[in-house]
């Protein structure tokens, strides 16, 4: 009916949610956070234009990543990404994220509009632990842009638009 896959007319929810001020910190969770249309998250890294990967070109106003797959690295492989290791700003339930290509959705207030998948970096493991990069291979989460400014809450739903 509405063009998208059974798994992704069901509605997700943003779990937890991660920022950081500058590049290499620790990520601190957030109960919610307030997005800025072409520039990601107020206060976040990469809005503020001090993350890593800034002077490289390769930004991503907004990340997000699949609790499954969190939940897979952690108990199967036994990787810890439960306090924001992956580096990704919004950790998403019972959506299948790639489903969003080429899609716009609401995420709380805002809309956000898929820009691209997310592979790790060896970055991201000399952050975090031995192992990592491998783990989040293939699970790495999406990109995305923000259309429309609003705040994000942990337990907003996440559900695509037409």
């Amino acid at each position: 009916m509405d063009g998208f896959p059974e798994e992704v007319r069901v509605k997700g929810v943003v779990e937890e949610i991660y920022v950081t001020d500058r590049g290499s910190a620790p990520m601190r969770r957030v109960p919610e956070v307030e997005t800025v249309a072409g520039c990601g998250i107020r206060g976040d890294r990469y809005c503020e234009g001090t993350g890593y990967w800034t002077a490289y070109g390769d930004v991503c106003e907004i990340t997000l990543i699949s609790a499954e797959d969190l939940d897979h690295i952690e108990e199967e492989l036994g990787i810890g990404v439960r306090n924001g290791e992956h580096r990704r700003n919004l950790v998403v339930r019972g959506l299948d994220l790639s489903a969003l290509r080429r899609r716009r959705f609401r995420v709380g207030e805002a809309v956000l509009e898929y820009d691209r998948p997310r592979p790790p970096c060896r970055h991201v493991q000399d952050l975090s632990e031995p192992g990592m990069t491998r783990a989040l291979k293939g699970r790495g989460g999406i990109c995305a842009r923000v259309v429309q400014a609003g705040k994000i809450r942990a337990g907003d739903s996440v559900e695509p638009l037409d």
